[in-house]
């Protein structure tokens, strides 16, 4: 089961406590992926179609217990994944259909509401129902991936309204998440860690915000310490690459003009380098006497270079 799965599966046992919150949870369901269908005779019906079977099951009960409707389930075929099956919750009876839109103010002088923009919806104006909403729309039409490999959480709305409207709605909670078009869809999607941490706390996914924090606290670590390994890494990198400069410096003096030459403290410390070719500055300044200090092993070696260059041009 993906992590996606697994967060879906627990936000559908959350059951709102209150008849508000029931109310946006299902103008979310609806919304996102329901279909209101006319007949001739003017009777309304109200269907919802998902791929999770969870999902079909939570609306049934949420349906059944806010308003005491039965519902249609269809089980069919997908066409277009194999070995899919589709979920189809319908309330068929054209007075159960207009009693859920009308609560959920989907439905206006007697017709449904066409092109409504949500954030005029009298449904959604406490904080927790906005919650309850980013819940079944996550349900719906979202997606996270897993925390192991990237962080990256989204929505996939169907017109730019609706994902302005899902950016502002996510603002309020505060979350603030980014819209990025993905072929004729609108994503509204959050890449922080700690933002997609604070979603599943908002849609109240327990069990799955305690695995991604862990796995979040497991990759730190991890980071910090490969920072840390690279860092050192580098250093004793830095640290050679400097040494067989030196040697090599110290080398040609010695050729062309013998170590004898230079002042006393110079030769030390070039004697110094020459016995003990990986040793640190630290490491050489203790080997001479009296000893030195790491910059004045580095001073003195600086020197050494100096006097080198010279003999190059030479």
């Amino acid at each position: 089961m993906t992590f996606s799965s697994a967060v879906k599966d627990e936000l559908i046992r959350v059951t709102p406590d209150v008849r508000h919150c029931k109310l946006a949870e299902i103008l979310a369901i609806v919304y996102f992926i329901g279909t209101i269908s006319l007949a001739e005779t003017n009777e309304m019906s109200l269907r919802i179609t998902t791929e999770h079977s969870g999902l079909a099951r939570k609306y049934f009960t949420l349906v059944k217990k806010t308003f005491n409707i039965n519902t249609d389930v269809v089980i069919s075929n997908s066409a277009l994944i194999k070995h899919k099956h589709l979920y189809s919750v319908s309330i068929i009876d054209d007075t159960g259909a207009r009693e859920v839109l009308k609560a959920v103010k989907l439905f206006k002088n007697q017709e449904p509401v066409d092109g409504l923009y949500l954030g005029s919806n009298s449904v959604l104006i406490n904080s927790c129902c906005k919650k309850a909403f980013l819940r079944g729309a996550f349900l719906s039409a979202g997606s996270i991936t897993d925390p192991e490999k990237s962080y990256h959480l989204e929505i996939v709305c169907n017109t730019m309204e609706d994902a302005l409207f899902m950016k502002e709605l996510m603002g309020d909670l505060s979350l603030y998440p980014k819209i990025t078009t993905r072929k004729k869809s609108y994503v509204v999607y959050v890449k922080d860690s700690e933002q997609i941490s604070l979603a599943l706390g908002l849609m109240e996914a327990t069990t799955s915000l305690m695995k991604f924090e862990n796995i979040r606290i497991l990759k730190g670590m991890r980071n910090d310490v490969n920072r840390k390994v690279n860092c050192e890494a580098a250093n004793i990198n830095k640290t050679v690459l400097a040494s067989l400069s030196q040697l090599e410096d110290i080398q040609l003096i010695k050729d062309k003009m013998g170590l004898d030459k230079l002042t006393s403290n110079l030769e030390a410390v070039a004697n110094a380098r020459l016995r003990a070719p990986h040793a640190s500055l630290d490491e050489l300044g203790k080997m001479i006497e009296p000893q030195l200090t790491k910059s004045g092993v580095n001073h003195r070696l600086r020197k050494l270079s100096s006097i080198a260059d010279k003999l190059r041009e030479k």
